[in-house]
């Protein structure tokens, strides 16, 4: 964020920049010709740009650069997305062995550094820039990227006038490209989600990135309804409806391949508010061999998905991989000779040869109804999207009881909660002990990059870090005590733009049912009880499975208690 009056104030008349007297007439005059009260005092001719800016971040105590002439490297740039940079004042122009180094015109953002260095998972050292010296970065982003196709030209091509029903063929092309800049600017930035909420005076696009929503641009009121109306018609949805909810589906092309898109809009106070889920299509290209399993849990699941019946629960929390999983094992199972459907909210990803229902509540089409049916369709294998209620549950279990294999998925931290979980819904006991053929705790951690990674003594802050983080017995079973221990990390380059990682895998504990457990769920016992006698059976828990990838250097101990941990 920009660097508030109110903040600038006391370092002017704390270095005797200005004086008391001048102070509030030289804030009303940057505010009259609605500048900044920075580039106010300078235009003023009261003190040198450098000057000012080493003044500011002296007393911020920070660095300051002068980002005039600074040529960022386009690796670097990448590092932080240019709406992230733009919506923040920030930018990075420069990482070396003490970390990655980042401009901001508003260095006591402190929410903003912390969050910035945890998702780049690297130290950060800070710096403070004027408006026009990062504006100058920003130049380089557009450079970058080219700049006659931008979002902001798009928009102000056909903003010059109100859109009227004559006119509206005329603006129809500039709007699909509109909507086609949105979403590959969406892909490009990495959002999961892209929002484009209605206001009274205008609408307002946002991308989520790395869990937090970033305003990108705002569209003009008149061009709302047609932004709102092509959405509709790439999803196929009925563009006459605007008092009910709809959702739908599109598919846009991306050099890599498809991207697919859940849509879901729904009218608000001042027009329709649309949400887009962004899907990309390698996300179901992962076989069950490339997601991570060890060789051991592998053979778990193989022997599992080979029953004819029971079931395969996946668990954890939302954007943990389950669906993924399901997914490679539908693909494993996916044969001429059996008949797949599948039950879910929504439908994820087009699967040739498997029958796929999306929940539609409008016509009363729930998990339950919708599962209901599906038994009475000749299934062999059914996956249900979510286990959310009693109901679901009970009809599920039953299914699996009747001689179907039935996969899904259940919001528990861990494997070993999944069947007091299930007990909780009303499940009766023995049908748990007898239908539930393996429930496989799961959480996502980052790779090293393969092409930058490299083996080093791990320091005394790690090895702190470790002994505040795990239990004596871990430390001691996997040797983290070893003062010779090593561990890899990664370097940054350019392959992984310059974060030291490169695409995730899953990190799991696979819990197989056994006739102790039986007992155990016959008897009602808790979660911890059931997990002492899994582990003691041979189940390896999902914080030993990320230590293992950790010392075979596929991640970072980091990254495996970050997720494990939370």
């Amino acid at each position: 964020m920009l660097l508030s009056n109110e903040k600038l104030l006391p370092i002017l008349l704390k270095n005797k920049i200005i004086t008391k007297k001048d102070a509030d007439t030289l804030a009303d005059k940057a505010e009259e010709n609605d500048v900044s009260l920075f580039e106010y005092v300078l235009a003023e001719g009261i003190i040198k740009r450098d000057a000012l800016g080493k003044a500011v971040a002296d007393d911020l105590k920070v660095n300051y650069v002068n980002l005039d002439e600074v040529v960022v490297e386009p690796e670097i740039l990448k590092i932080m997305p240019e709406v992230v940079a733009k919506k923040n004042w920030a930018v990075v122009f420069g990482k070396d062995k003490n970390g990655v180094h980042i401009a901001l015109n508003d260095p006591t953002d402190q929410e903003f550094v912390q969050n910035f260095s945890k998702r780049i998972d690297s130290h950060v050292v800070v710096y403070f820039a004027d408006e026009t010296s990062i504006k100058s970065i920003f130049n380089q982003y557009t450079a970058t990227a080219g700049s006659e196709d931008s979002l902001e030209n798009l928009i102000s091509g056909i903003e010059q006038g109100v859109v009227t029903d004559e006119s509206k063929k005329e603006k129809e092309l500039p709007v699909i490209k509109i909507v086609d800049k949105i979403l590959v600017m969406g892909y490009e930035n990495k959002a999961s989600d892209i929002h484009i909420e209605p206001f009274e005076e205008k609408s307002v696009v946002r991308f989520r990135i790395d869990g937090l929503l970033h305003d990108i641009v705002d569209l003009p009121k008149h061009l709302e309804d047609l932004v709102v109306t092509r959405i509709k018609i790439l999803s196929r949805l009925r563009t006459d409806e605007h008092r009910a909810a709809q959702d739908g589906r599109l598919r846009f092309m991306i050099p890599d391949g498809k991207v697919d898109v859940r849509v879901s809009i729904v009218p608000v106070v001042h027009g329709e508010k649309i949400v887009m889920r962004l899907l990309s299509e390698r996300s179901r290209q992962y076989d069950l061999e490339n997601l991570g399993f060890s060789e051991k849990d592998l053979k778990k699941i193989q022997n599992n998905i080979d029953k004819p019946w029971g079931m395969i629960l996946a668990t954890g929390p939302t954007g943990s991989g389950k669906t993924t999983s399901l997914y490679a094992i539908l693909k494993k199972l996916n044969k001429r000779e059996v008949n797949i459907s599948t039950i879910e909210d929504p439908v994820e990803y087009d699967m040739d040869g498997i029958n796929q229902i999306q929940v539609n509540t409008a016509t009363n089409l729930t998990f339950s109804n919708g599962l209901r049916a599906i038994v009475r369709q000749d299934p062999d294998i059914i996956m249900v999207g979510e286990i959310r209620d009693p109901e679901t549950a009970s009809i599920a279990i039953n299914s699996a009881m009747t001689g179907h294999l039935v996969l899904s998925t259940l919001h528990t931290n861990d494997a070993p909660t999944t069947l007091p979980r299930l007990l909780d819904m009303g499940v009766k006991p023995f049908l748990v002990a007898s239908t539930i053929n393996i429930a496989v705790g799961q959480r996502l951690v980052r790779k090293i990059c393969p092409d930058c990674r490299y083996e080093t003594a791990a320091n005394e802050e790690t090895k702190l870090y470790i002994q505040k983080q795990l239990s004596p017995e871990i430390i001691k079973k996997y040797k983290l005590d070893n003062p010779k221990l090593k561990l890899s990390y990664g370097k940054g380059c350019k392959k992984c733009q310059m974060t030291g990682y490169k695409g995730r895998l899953g990190i799991y504990e696979i819990m197989e049912m056994t006739e102790e457990l039986k007992s155990l769920i016959m008897a009602k016992a808790n979660a911890s009880n059931i997990r002492d006698k899994a582990i003691e059976q041979g189940m390896t828990t999902m914080i030993e499975d990320g230590i293992n990838k950790a010392l075979a250097g596929v991640t970072t101990i980091e990254e495996v208690l970050r997720v494990t941990r939370e």
